[in-house]
C-alpha cells in the first residue's frame, strides 16, 4: 500500500499565508495539503487525526489583539468542539502520536503562546516563552541569514546547511521567562536557528538581528524534535525566483532554501510515522 502523507494547513481569523504553506508541502512531496477553516475543526467537520504534518501559518490572527496570536491560543486551548474531543486534547494526542507540527511567524507565535513550545519536560500547556515587540518598535520586512544548530533535535533542519530566509513582523522578539529557561533551551540543543552574519555567526546587531531576540533565537524546537516554530518565511522562498537577488546571481538552485523544511518534514512522515 502506498504511504500517503497528508499535510493539514489552519486557516481563518486573519492567517494570511495558508496557500503558500500548502504548495510548500505540495512541493515537498506532501501527497495531500488541505487547508482548513478553523471553524470546520470547532464544528467537528475535519479531525486533526486524519493528518500527519500539522501547520501553523503566518498572518495576523485576531488582529494581533492581546498581543500577537494571543488571542487565537486562548481560543485553541479552550473552545468546545461539536461531537469530537476538544481542540487542544486532538493537538495533544497529534503530538503524542508522533506527529509533526510546524508554526512560522504568527503561528509560531501561537505555539508559544498555546504552550506547544518549547515543551519541555514534555509539558505543552505552559507558556515558558514569548514573542514580543521588535526592539526597533516598528515592523520589519527583510532578509536575514540564519545558522542551523548541526546538533539540534530539530527534525526539519536535520543536515541542513545554513539559511537565508524573509522575515515580515512587528512582534518578534524572542524572550525566555527566566534565565534558566533560556539556559535549558541552549543546553538541551533546542535553539535550532539563530539569527546570523554573512559567515553564520550568530549576532544580537540589527539589522542582522531584525528584532533583538534573546540569543538571536529566530526558531525553536521541542525536545522531540518534532514540534518547530520559526519567525522566518521558508514558504516565501521555495523557488530562485522567490530570492531578492535571482535575476543578478545565476547560480542560485531551482529550489528555494526554504523548500528544504518543508521536505525534511514530508520524509521523515513517510519514513518514521507511516
Amino acid at each position: 500500500m502506498a504511504k500517503v502523507v497528508r499535510s493539514i494547513v489552519i486557516a481563518g481569523n486573519g492567517t494570511n499565508c495558508e496557500r503558500e504553506v500548502a504548495h510548500a508541502c505540495l512541493l515537498a512531496g506532501s501527497d495531500r495539503a488541505d487547508i482548513v477553516h478553523i471553524a470546520e475543526l470547532l464544528k467537528g467537520r475535519v479531525r486533526l487525526d486524519d493528518y500527519h504534518f500539522l501547520n501553523f501559518a503566518g498572518g495576523f490572527l485576531d488582529g494581533d489583539d492581546l498581543g500577537s496570536a494571543k488571542a487565537g491560543a486562548n481560543r485553541l486551548r479552550h473552545a468546545s468542539v461539536s461531537g469530537a474531543p476538544s481542540l487542544a486534547e486532538q493537538v495533544r494526542q497529534f503530538i503524542a502520536d508522533g506527529k509533526l507540527v510546524m508554526g512560522v511567524c504568527n503561528g509560531f507565535q501561537l505555539m508559544v503562546k498555546m504552550g506547544l513550545l518549547p515543551g519541555l519536560d514534555g509539558d505543552f500547556q505552559q507558556q515558558n516563552t514569548t514573542l514580543t515587540y521588535n526592539d526597533r518598535g516598528r515592523f520589519e520586512d527583510r532578509w536575514t541569514y540564519l545558522a542551523v544548530d548541526e546538533d539540534s533535535p530539530c527534525v526539519f533542519t536535520r543536515k541542513l546547511p545554513n539559511l537565508y530566509l524573509p522575515v515580515r513582523h512587528g512582534e518578534g522578539k524572542f524572550v525566555a521567562k527566566d534565565a534558566a529557561t533560556l539556559e535549558r533551551l541552549e543546553k538541551e540543543g533546542l535553539v535550532a536557528l539563530r539569527y546570523a552574519d554573512e559567515t553564520f555567526k550568530p549576532s544580537m546587531q540589527y539589522p542582522l538581528n531584525p528584532n533583538g531576540s534573546q540569543g538571536a533565537i529566530a526558531g525553536i524546537c521541542d525536545p522531540s524534535g518534532r514540534l518547530f516554530g520559526l519567525m522566518p518565511h521558508p514558504e516565501a522562498y521555495v523557488h530562485r525566483t522567490h530570492h531578492p537577488r535571482w535575476t543578478r546571481e545565476n547560480s542560485l538552485p531551482e529550489e528555494g532554501m526554504g523548500l528544504w523544511l518543508y521536505q525534511n518534514a514530508v520524509n521523515f512522515v513517510r519514513e518514521e510515522i507511516l
